[in-house]
């Protein structure tokens, strides 16, 4: 067996057994340049292989097909009773399949999307993205993406457009409730081009946005099986109906937002979980720093004060050597839980670290700051822990006090002088409360 074969590289002349002549350009490709002809032997062709180079398998010339001659090696190496005559091999082609291109404008909207989806995390932003090429390219008077609150199953707007657009924020669908609840409920697209006619249609949302809507294309936004939320337009069915081409592309769209919704909440989690103690789910000694520096900053612009609260459990070690190491964990998530509930919302509670605990009251005096501390101060000592197990554990707490910018304008000098505060109790007459620069507090 032998091959013809066209390639631009000359040097192929010296391999072994390859002989080549310069093709006329004729019948070649469009700007290919000079091309030589190698008519090779099966010996030849071992030794391409085994020096592993590549030859390229070309078309025949027209004149060489029309000739239908056999050629023959013309390898100086071969005697004449060694050449054999062989037919040239012509490429083979796949035929080509027919399929309908895109509309530049779809390439470019896919285009862009990919770089969104891409270049950033942030959720609202890639969504925006998402849901402003849905309106450049089908157009309808009003859309709106609602996102599923998993806990509540419900349906909120995490972002819509229109006049009315402010008053939908507090608005929430049941799952089954309005078009928008059945379509997150089935999972299947709906097309409505006549609201009046579809008892499922929520005229609750017109009332809201004073508009009127006469058709409704929505489409689930959904991951692997479990819907996310779901994409609304808003009268964009006109007299020839939602073309098919339009609810694939719109279809592929909420792909993209499920994609963006998907990365969003797993970065989300991954950062929770660099900032939250697994014990206690409150908050760690990690985040306190980060949001230490970021409270500092901002009430040294707004001339704000605020406090820490150090809480240390006393006798801790004994109820981890009665009742082992994780009845004395299930104690601390148990008053970490507390201590979160009896905060405001604007208060951050963080596991410091072992049985200590720290409080940061944003925009709160020193003497509000010690009020806070003797309720958390009682709220350990009278309650009763570990009911569920049947232990019914009684502990009492050291706390410590100390505000910016009273007691010091900077991180490490806080944390220092509400830790030393707290070690001042514990080191004297434990469950008390003790404040920097005012020493133990008396009982209330």
């Amino acid at each position: 067996m032998a091959v013809v074969g066209w390639t631009s590289s000359p040097a192929a002349e010296s391999l072994p057994g390859c002989s080549g002549t310069e093709a006329p350009g004729e019948g070649l490709p469009k700007g290919a340049g000079h091309f030589y002809r190698y008519a090779l032997g099966q010996s030849s062709l071992q030794a391409h292989c085994a020096v592993g180079k590549r030859f390229t398998i070309m078309q025949r010339l027209p004149e060489e097909t029309r000739d239908s001659k056999p050629l023959t090696s013309t390898d100086p190496g071969n005697s004449a009773g060694d050449s054999k005559n062989f037919q040239g091999v012509e490429r083979r082609r796949t035929p080509r399949i027919a399929v309908e291109a895109p509309e530049p404008s779809e390439v470019t909207v896919f285009h862009e999307l990919g770089k969104a989806l891409t270049s950033s995390l942030q959720l609202d932003q890639v969504l925006r993205t998402i849901m402003e090429k849905i309106n450049e390219v089908l157009r309808p008077d009003t859309w709106s993406l609602l996102l599923m609150d998993v806990d509540k199953a419900e349906l909120y707007f995490q972002i819509a457009t229109g006049k009315g657009a402010e008053a939908l924020k507090d608005v929430r669908i049941k799952l089954g409730q309005g078009l928008a609840g059945w379509v997150a409920q089935t999972g299947e697209i709906v097309v409505v081009p006549d609201t009046s006619k579809d008892s499922r249609f929520f005229a609750q949302v017109d009332a809201r946005t004073k508009m009127e809507t006469r058709s409704i294309v929505a489409v689930p936004v959904k991951f692997r099986d479990h819907c996310l939320g779901v994409i609304e337009l808003i009268n964009c069915v006109g007299p020839d109906g939602f073309s098919p081409r339009d609810l694939a592309l719109l279809e592929a769209l909420a792909d993209y937002a499920a994609i963006a919704i998907e990365n969003a909440r797993h970065v989300q989690r991954i950062h929770e979980l660099t900032i939250t103690d697994d014990c206690t789910s409150l908050y760690n000694a990690r985040h306190l720093n980060f949001m230490l520096d970021t409270e500092i900053y901002r009430s040294h612009r707004y001339a704000f004060e605020f406090s820490l609260i150090f809480i240390d459990l006393d006798h801790f070690k004994t109820v981890n050597d009665t009742y082992g190491h994780l009845m004395g964990s299930k104690l601390l998530a148990e008053i970490g839980a507390a201590i979160k509930d009896k905060c405001r919302l604007i208060d951050l509670a963080f596991r410091y670290g072992g049985d200590e605990f720290v409080v940061l009251l944003p925009q709160t005096s020193k003497e509000n700051a010690m009020g806070v501390a003797r309720r958390l101060h009682k709220l350990t000592r009278e309650a009763v822990w570990l009911k569920e197990p049947g232990l019914n554990v009684h502990i009492t707490a050291s706390v410590g006090v100390a505000s910016y910018p009273s007691d010091s304008r900077t991180k490490a000098e806080l944390l220092h002088l509400a830790d030393e505060a707290m070690y001042l109790v514990k080191n004297t007459t434990r469950d008390s409360v003790a404040a920097a620069s005012v020493g133990i507090l008396p009982h209330a």
